[in-house]
């Protein structure tokens, strides 16, 4: 061998040495001081072994030096980078930055950091009722939806008196009160579990009771209420004698709450003769929920002290504020009911120069102005409970009926759930379905520990969108079954409360595109918001000094995530870590989870390097970002539900479709936002250095869809879990109970009710038109026995009446 391509040969086995090296530094991330002296001490015996290696080595040298010289760091590194950001970043408003601080963080934001603790995600427990709250799911709820009709709800417009009493007495609208003033106290899983009940059985019903325990009074007056304020409404919010309402948004405020003109003047005027500090109010609420029946109501709007009254002559402007004042409390008027298609109550409020104590501030004089954060702090009970309830509700009734009714119904000589069209619908129920049961454990069992807002706008947004298509998936394979309102529909209310869900709590588009990547990169990011807050600093020297230890480690975070990303990217991160309580099922995914969580996080640093403060109005790629962090956080919860509860083949089934659908929109998603980069070449980087291997997720295939299709119509353990959720009777004169009940009895009857049909098809039976005579024609044959024709016939009728739909007069 020449002499030139053996040192050739050096020299490229230097470098890749040189590279590997590089790479382990990043990705173990030793301190900057132990860094330095690993790749210098590294350099040089690579420079030892190959001379040419000499260049780098200087390189490495000044590179180090710089790093650890303080001063000239700061001159040469630091202070330009400062001031460069300093110029491009955009301000953040006092009202940016209260919701940004607002609430707290959970296991998204180990998903945004490229290398999840699995340590802490094994020490999650899902959520489990305590016995009192068991016991009045089994009791109190259960003799709730006894009394519901949702029909005559339909018919009403309204619930009946007795619905309205039995919530009053019972409870349900003091679930998040605390005890001592008489309230149940619920756990939040607690609460998702009662209004998934409820909403099983009416949507009308769940959204009337979630009102009170979610974003208003209540838990307003919880958080941060006086004594005062408490002891005069806890206790007639718990019992009932007081209805709730909160009036937020309005004509010109929907998702953009912060823009509310809606106006508190602070002045003196007359209450109970006697003259008083407090604020004249003009406000005008629309879209706002128990309105017509409310007798408290929570009033969102904008202060103003002109005069100094408050104590403080150098602030006029005092930011959104919250009051609670009684509805029948003069100037204050409520409007007509809206009709927003599902018959729950809604309508609008208004008042002029409406004049209240200051005291009727949430929390007092004190309060003043922090009304946003508040609001904040409080959407997790509407985002992260509630809405998501309704829509996992809707997912399991879906489930359980449509595929009973996939069953039963026949076309062509077949059930319809064994078409292969109809299997592509009833496979995403099916995966669907367990998604937001899964979802609703994990969700809950993170507000348990805080009020996490990104995690509740994930939950709003994707079970909301879930809720969506499943039940228009439904629609499509029940068909005019589903769409001819009446008695025997039990589809039709669900369909119409779609799109409450969907837009109620932050309009779903709007939480996509601005609020989950948004909020999320910096309240998730480990370093972005605090460098934020250093740019903005009023002392330029102070803030320098507190950027520079974090702009290191923020550098040391980006190399640290494009080492790990390139590791996982060739070896698809089959050496990674897991949790500890992994099963054998899952331990691959959480592998692949670790892929796509490093890939978001170093994709989104680019985003937020090369963008800057435009990311905000790049709303195409934030959402695409936001969508791979939230199915990730999906992904996560499907795994830890399937782990954490029985597991055979129809739970792994059910799981594999889930997950794997998720990580492969996690991948789209991230594959888009790399093609639609404005910096094309650098997009075309990442989407190789995210997956040098290519595209490794696969939407699922069609043996899944077909395992699927076929479970999803029998007595499977995933079809008995979900059951448990819900409120499933056999009551034939009941929407959902005609169809269980049908279900069941032929479940009974099934082997000769199939073998009776196949040989009808065939034509093997005289008279096969005349039911009666086939049946004897098929029993003498032998093909069913004496003894299964009554029972045949009695499923025949029942079937038949279970495919009737509605007729009335001339409406």
């Amino acid at each position: 061998m020449s002499l030139s391509k053996k040192g050739g040969k050096t020299m490229l086995l230097s470098l890749l040495l040189f590279i590997g090296l590089l790479i382990a530094v990043f990705y173990y991330r030793p301190p900057l001081q132990t860094g330095s002296l690993i790749m210098v001490a590294g350099t040089i015996l690579l420079t030892i072994y190959c001379s040419g290696m000499w260049l780098i080595l200087l390189v490495t040298i000044g590179v180090s030096i710089l790093l650890n010289h303080p001063r000239w760091r700061q001159q040469l590194l630091i202070k330009p980078m400062y001031h460069m950001l300093r110029k491009s970043m955009p301000t953040i408003s006092k009202t940016e930055q209260e919701a940004l601080e607002a609430g707290t963080t959970w296991w998204e934001k180990e998903l945004f950091s490229g290398k999840p603790d699995w340590h802490q995600f094994s020490a999650i427990d899902l959520p489990r009722l305590s016995e009192r709250e068991q016991q009045f799911l089994d009791k109190e709820v259960v003799e709730l939806c006894q009394l519901i009709d949702e029909w005559d709800v339909h018919q009403r417009q309204d619930l009946s008196p007795e619905v309205w009493d039995h919530l009053r007495t019972n409870g349900f609208f003091g679930l998040i009160i605390p005890e001592e003033f008489g309230g149940l106290d619920f756990s939040p899983y607690a609460q998702s579990r009662v209004m998934s009940k409820i909403a099983s059985c009416s949507p009308t019903a769940a959204v009337t009771a979630m009102v009170p325990n979610s974003l208003g009074p209540g838990e307003l007056l919880v958080k941060y209420g006086t004594e005062e304020q408490k002891q005069r409404w806890l206790p007639g919010l718990a019992n009932g004698t007081e209805l709730p309402c909160f009036g937020l948004t309005g004509p010109e405020a929907g998702s953009d709450a912060g823009s509310i003109p809606d106006l508190g003047i602070v002045c003196k005027g007359q209450h109970n003769g006697e003259e008083v500090l407090g604020l004249s109010l003009t406000f005008s609420k629309r879209w706002i929920t128990l309105a017509p029946v409310a007798t408290a109501i929570g009033l969102a709007f904008k202060l103003r002290d002109p005069d100094g009254l408050l104590g403080d002559p150098d602030t006029v402007e005092y930011g959104i504020t919250c009051a609670l004042l009684p509805a029948d409390h003069p100037g204050v008027e409520i409007g007509r009911r809206h009709n927003p298609g599902a018959p729950f109550m809604n309508g609008p409020i208004s008042g002029t120069d409406v004049f209240i104590p200051i005291d009727w501030i949430i929390g007092g004089a004190e309060m003043a102005g922090k009304g946003w954060r508040m609001l904040i702090e409080c959407l997790g009970a509407g985002r992260g409970v509630s809405l998501p309830a309704l829509a996992t509700a809707s997912g399991e009734m879906c489930y359980l009926t449509v595929g009973a009714f996939a069953r039963i119904r026949r076309q062509f000589n077949m059930e319809i759930g064994k078409f292969e069209g109809v299997q592509e619908a009833t496979a995403e129920i099916a995966a669907g379905a367990y998604t937001l049961e899964a979802m609703r454990q994990m969700v809950t069992r993170g507000l348990a520990d805080g009020a996490p807002s990104v995690l509740t706008a994930m939950a709003k947004l994707h079970a909301t969108e879930r809720m969506r298509q499943i039940v228009n998936q439904a629609m499509d394979v029940v068909g005019g079954r589903a769409i001819q309102l009446g008695p025997r529909n039990f589809l039709g209310s669900m369909y119409h409360s779609v799109p409450v869900a969907i837009t109620v709590e932050g309009a779903n588009i709007l939480t996509r595109s601005l609020m989950i990547f948004g909020q999320g990169a910096m309240r998730c990011h480990p370093y972005l918001y605090a460098e934020l807050k250093t740019l903005q600093h009023g002392d330029e020297q102070a803030g320098l000094a507190e950027f520079d230890p974090l702009f290191r480690q923020h550098l040391g975070h980006i190399f640290s995530n494009i080492a790990r990303l390139k590791l996982y990217g060739v070896t698809a991160a089959r050496f990674s870590p897991v949790p500890d309580d992994a099963s054998d099922f899952s331990r691959r995914w959480y592998q692949r989870i670790n892929h796509l969580s490093v890939a978001l996080a170093s994709c989104s640093d680019v985003a937020l390097g090369i963008l800057g403060g435009d990311i905000k109005r790049r709303e195409l790629l934030s959402a695409r970002l936001g969508d791979v962090h939230s199915e990730l956080f999906i992904a996560c919860s499907v795994l830890k539900y399937h782990d954490a509860n029985q597991q055979n083949d129809a739970t792994e089934a059910h799981a594999r479709y889930a997950v794997q659908r998720s990580l492969f929109r996690a991948q789209q998603a991230l594959l888009a936002f790399c093609d639609n980069f404005p910096l094309r070449w650098l997009g075309k980087i990442l989407a190789f250095t995210c997956f040098p291997l290519g595209r490794i997720h696969r939407a699922p295939d069609d043996h899944q869809i077909r395992r699927l299709g076929g479970l999803i119509m029998e007595p499977n353990p995933v079809r008995q879990a979900l059951s448990q959720f819900v409120y499933l009777n056999e009551d034939p004169l009941d929407p959902v109970g005609r169809v269980e009940s049908t279900f069941q009895a032929l479940l009974k009857i099934d082997k000769p009710w199939q073998a009776f049909v196949r040989a009808r098809n065939k034509g093997l039976l005289q008279h096969s038109d005349n039911l009666d005579m086939a049946l004897a024609s098929a029993a003498e044959q032998g093909i069913i026995g004496a003894a299964d024709i009554e029972p045949i016939k009695a499923y025949d009728k029942q079937r038949y009446d279970c495919l009737l739909t509605d007729h009335f007069e001339a409406l």
